[in-house]
């Protein structure tokens, strides 16, 4: 049995970045990826391809709407969507391969397949050949990241009712594409189909867009969003969503129990995301679950088993790739007997609609939450030359 002094399970980015820092300390060190490609998430069916699909649509809307106001002339104009499907694909793919430039540049060893635990020390690591294999390891992280959440009385059936795995490789831009959720995901790939040309409606349970942020950014967010044509239901709770001829029916309630039915092509389920973290032996070698399925790490980011440690999706706090590579690099360098430190509080968030929004500390409720003083200022982005020259005067 071949042995190792860390392995990291998940490839995305906090795994891969803990396996290379990890390498770059002098550990031996391997890294378990249960899909064909390494990334995770974020490379594969998250963060990059819907960057790539937000940058080709803004291009798309701007040859559209703006061109003809800088002199360039676009009357014929039209949308190759397989084309920009595939530059998408192509940026995943040419990062996929960068990415395992990486793991042969740091000697980091890559077993594809399924890793189980069957003790602290062992991984079981299953091929999709069926065939099965052990490793040793001294210390472990586990970096397998988060899946989409699911919505009662919703089923995603990845054809008409979708997640943002789907959505990212739809064979057709949607007439009508009904949105449940008003966060990051729904309102990034919102924007994307907005302008493409679809008619878009947002169905949001809170009375307010991107929770997470100040409540002022989310009202900002909300006005220009619609001034670019798309339709929002805020306080609207979703009942059920149900297929109807090549139709999909969404039924909802408002905030005063009233019944609201929406119909679309095609409805993108964007509530969230949620941990990783079962088939994966946690419990049977005593590794501690919270309620919401999250692992329970201390201070130094380590499980209820000692050397087994935790990083991003998989255990509390936001859900960011930049959050899990910071994390990725905390625990390596505590494997290592540094003594790292990670300020949450200067990890930023960002919104990639256009314009773009973004947030690093503490939010103004939070602030008044705590009790602190401090003060608040505001200038309003079209007052600046630089609205002016991109014609983003209608923005904020």
């Amino acid at each position: 049995m071949t042995k190792y002094d860390t392995i990291v399970i998940g490839s995305g980015p906090g795994g891969y970045v803990a396996a290379i820092r990890c390498a770059q300390l002098g550990m031996k060190t391997a890294i378990i990826e249960r899909y064909p490609a390494l990334g995770g998430t974020c490379l594969n069916v998250g963060c990059i391809p819907s960057k790539a699909l937000l940058d080709s649509s803004e291009h798309f809307n701007n040859a559209k709407h703006n061109f003809e106001a800088h002199g360039i002339n676009t009357q014929k104009l039209e949308l190759n969507w397989p084309r920009m499907l595939q530059r998408k694909d192509d940026v995943v793919s040419q990062t996929c391969d960068g990415l395992q430039y990486l793991m042969k540049k740091n000697k980091i060893t890559v077993f594809k397949g399924h890793g189980t635990f069957k003790d602290k020390n062992t991984i079981t690591v299953k091929g999709k050949a069926k065939d099965e294999h052990a490793v040793n390891t001294e210390y472990t992280i586990i970096a397998t990241g988060s899946k989409p959440s699911s919505l009662s009385g919703v089923n995603c059936d990845k054809k008409r009712i979708i997640t943002s795995t789907e959505a990212l490789s739809l064979q057709e831009v949607p007439e009508k594409l009904i949105v449940i959720g008003g966060g990051v995901i729904g309102l990034e790939l919102g924007s994307v189909f907005n302008r493409l040309g679809s008619t878009v409606q947002v169905v949001e349970y809170l009375d307010r867009l991107v929770a997470g942020m100040d409540i002022s950014l989310g009202k900002d967010v909300l006005r220009v969003l619609k001034k670019q044509g798309i339709e929002f239901f805020l306080s609207h709770a979703v009942q059920k969503a149900v297929e109807n001829g090549k139709n999909i029916e969404v039924t909802a309630k408002n905030k005063q129990g009233k019944e609201v039915k929406f119909s679309g092509d095609y409805c993108l389920v964007a509530v969230g995301r949620k941990p990783y973290t079962e088939n994966l032996g946690l419990q049977d070698i005593g590794i501690t679950l919270d309620e919401k399925g999250r692992i329970i790490v201390n201070e130094h980011l380590e499980t209820s088993l000692s050397g087994v440690y935790a990083i991003g999706d998989v255990i509390k706090g936001a859900m960011l790739a930049h959050k899990a590579e910071e994390e990725g690099v905390f625990v390596a360098e505590t494997i290592a007997g540094q003594k790292p430190h990670i300020n949450y509080k200067l990890i930023p968030e960002v919104l990639y609609t256009w314009p773009e929004a973004a947030g690093v500390g503490f939010t103004e409720d939070e602030l008044k939450a705590e009790n602190y003083n401090y003060t608040s200022g505001s200038f309003p982005f079209k007052a600046l030359g630089r609205a002016r020259v991109s014609m983003d005067k209608k923005v904020l």
